[in-house]
């Protein structure tokens, strides 16, 4: 019985050492670490510039020592060519913001597109909310306040986005805005009161092409961009 006692000891000492090893290895939770990683904050990248929680100065971006203007803004002119006005938009936004990389801002776009086209369809405002500016929040609540007032229904279908392209990049002060031309397939139509369709078709999925312009304020902290522009293209 005394061995066994004094086994039952050795092991519970042992597994405290190997517990306290443990959380010096892995570490523990302080409440400081990076939340986790949200896919629609396109590039890290959508807050709208009339609300600018903890701002911050953010000065233009030094490259680190031995870095190259070539590997700088190796990311930028493989999307856009040299010397052309798009590159030099993207590259001002670089400077503001050494985390932007276009391929990762357009992958968050095309997320956040769907997610605005399917909420104001389900007239989700607190969707639309947290994605687009003020002004553009404003006109589509207004829409969608009309579209209930006649007791009118979106029946909608997202089926892809055959294209998303960069058409134009700058830096208006602290502000960086990118415009894309979107173009999506999208099943849509619009029933009355009485459940008849008033608009669009149910049953046929309609090519949508469209010209929307994102922003963010580069001296924040909220990495997020919003929609603050949009346009059909004719």
């Amino acid at each position: 019985m005394g061995f066994f006692d004094f086994g039952t000891i050795f092991f519970l000492i042992a597994a405290v050492v190997i517990f306290f090893q443990l959380r010096n290895v892995l570490g523990r939770r302080t409440g400081s670490e990076r939340p986790p990683f949200d896919p629609y904050t396109a590039s890290r990248t959508e807050k709208d510039a009339t609300q600018k929680p903890e701002n911050v100065v953010s000065l233009p971006r030094k490259r680190m020592p031995g870095e190259t203007a070539a590997e700088t803004y190796a990311a930028i002119d493989a999307f856009a060519k040299p010397d052309t006005d798009l590159n030099k938009g993207l590259r001002a936004i670089k400077d503001n913001d050494p985390s932007f990389d276009p391929k990762v801002f357009v992958d968050g776009a095309k997320m956040a597109y769907e997610m605005i086209v399917m909420a104001y369809a389900d007239g989700d405002r607190k969707t639309l909310k947290n994605l687009l500016s003020r002004e553009v929040f404003d006109g589509f609540v207004a829409a969608i306040g009309d579209r209930e007032a006649k007791a009118e229904k979106i029946q909608s279908s997202f089926v892809g986005i055959d294209k998303a392209d960069i058409v134009s990049a700058e830096m208006r002060g602290g502000e960086a805005h990118i415009t894309l031309r979107i173009v999506s397939e999208l099943i849509s139509a619009t029933r009355d009161k009485a459940g008849a369709v008033i608009d669009g078709d149910p049953e046929t999925v309609a090519e949508v092409k469209d010209v929307w312009t994102f922003a963010r304020d580069t001296r924040s902290r909220d990495p997020n961009w919003k929609l603050v522009a949009t346009e059909e293209e004719d």
